[in-house]
C-alpha cells in the first residue's frame, strides 16, 4: 500500500556547500551529498562487493537475532528508517516486528521512489510512507502515522560518518522524531585490523573509487564545474588515531576548474576531504547512546565481530544535559 512520496529534501545548499568547502585549507565536500541517483546507485554496488562486509554481516546479524528484536519491542509499531537507500535489508524487519507502517527516508526523491515502489509490490498490505529529506535535518514524520508506536531502523554504520560529538547530536534528533517509548535499531561498524577496512574501502573492482569520483561528476552537472575527472584519484586510508577510514579525492597533477564560475586551485597532492566512517568498540557504542538518551538494551555481532546490531530504548527518565 504505496502513498505518494512527502518531498522534504533540498539540494539547494548543494552550490553553497561545494564552493564553501573548496575555499577551506583542508578542501571539504560533506558526505551527503554523494547521494544523488547515480551515487545511490554506486553505493548500492558497493554494498555487494566480496571486500565490503558490513551489508551482508549485518544481514546475517538481523536474520539470526530478528525474533529477540521482535519479542523485546512488540508487535505493530511504524518502522522509520534513516537513510533507507534501497531498503534491502529492511523487509526482514518489517516481517519480523510485524510493522504496522513504514517510513523510508532518503535525499534521492527518485531513488527512494523505487524502492519504495519495489518493497510496496513485496510487502502490499504494508502502508509505505516515503519520505525524500536530509535526516540530519528536523524532521515532520507522515501524517499516516502519527500516534503508532515507533522503532527506528538505522542500518549500515552511517553514523560512523559523523563525529562522536555530531553522532550524539543525531542520535539525541532521533529521539525527539521517533517520540516517546520509541525503540531503535543499529548497525554500528567495529573496529578491527587496518588492513581489513582499508580493503573494504578500496575494492579491486574500483566501485567505490567511482562512487567517491561521482562527486566531482556531479559537480560538473549540476554546479557548472570544469573540472578534469581525471586529475583527480580516489584515496582512502585508516586514520588509527582517531579511529576512522577517512575518503578524499587527491588530485594527482596541479590543476584548476571553476565551480558555479568561481575559480578553484589545487597543487599535486591536495585532497578534498569527502568522508569519515568511525570504527566503534562495543563499550563506546553503549556510551554514545547513553549519551543521546538511549538505553542501550541488547547487541549481536557476528561470530568475526566484525559489526555489531544494537537495540536500544528510548530513556524517557533520562535528564537531558
Amino acid at each position: 500500500m504505496l502513498h505518494l512520496a512527502v518531498r522534504d529534501d533540498d539540494d539547494g545548499d548543494f552550490g553553497e556547500a561545494v564552493l564553501a568547502g573548496l575555499a577551506q585549507p583542508q578542501k571539504t565536500i560533506p558526505a551527503r551529498f554523494f547521494y544523488d541517483t547515480i551515487g545511490s546507485e554506486l553505493f548500492e554496488k558497493i554494498t555487494a562487493l566480496p571486500e565490503y562486509y558490513p551489508t551482508r554481516t549485518e544481514v546475517g546479524i538481523l536474520t539470526a537475532n530478528g525474533a529477540a528484536i521482535a519479542t523485546a519491542v512488540g508487535p505493530g509499531r511504524a518502522v522509520i528508517e534513516f537513510g533507507s537507500g534501497s531498503s534491502a535489508k529492511t523487509p526482514l524487519l518489517l516481517r519480523t516486528v510485524a510493522a504496522s507502517a513504514y517510513v523510508p527516508i532518503d535525499i534521492s526523491a527518485e531513488f527512494l521512489d523505487m524502492a519504495a515502489a519495489d518493497l510496496a509490490r513485496k510487502l502490499p498490505e504494508l502502508p509505505v510512507f516515503p519520505l525524500a529529506a536530509d535526516f540530519t535535518r528536523p524532521l515532520k514524520l507522515p501524517a499516516g502515522i502519527v500516534g503508532r508506536p515507533k522503532l527506528g531502523f538505522f542500518p549500515g554504520s552511517t553514523l560512523g560518518n559523523l563525529a562522536p560529538a555530531a553522532a550524539i547530536d543525531l542520535l539525541r534528533a532521533f529521539s525527539d522524531t521517533l517520540g516517546e517509548g520509541s525503540w531503535l535499531v543499529i548497525g554500528l561498524d567495529l573496529r578491527k585490523d587496518s588492513a581489513t577496512l582499508e580493503a573494504a574501502y578500496n575494492d579491486a573492482a574500483g566501485v567505490t573509487a567511482a562512487f567517491n569520483l561521482n562527486l566531482l561528476h556531479r559537480i560538473n552537472r549540476e554546479l557548472d564545474g570544469t573540472i578534469d575527472v581525471d586529475d583527480f584519484t580516489h584515496w582512502a586510508p585508516f586514520n588509527a588515531d582517531l579511529g576512522r577510514i577517512e575518503m578524499h579525492l587527491r588530485a594527482v597533477r596541479d590543476t584548476s576548474f571553476t565551480v558555479l564560475g568561481s575559480p578553484v586551485t589545487m597543487a599535486a597532492g591536495e585532497t578534498i576531504h569527502t568522508e569519515n566512517s568511525y570504527k566503534w568498540t562495543l563499550d563506546e557504542a553503549r556510551l554514545l547512546a547513553r549519551a543521546a538518551g538511549w538505553d542501550p538494551v541488547d547487541a549481536w555481532t557476528d561470530d568475526a565481530a566484525r559489526f555489531a546490531l544494537h537495540l536500544w530504548r528510548r530513556d524517557d527518565g533520562a535528564i537531558e544535559p
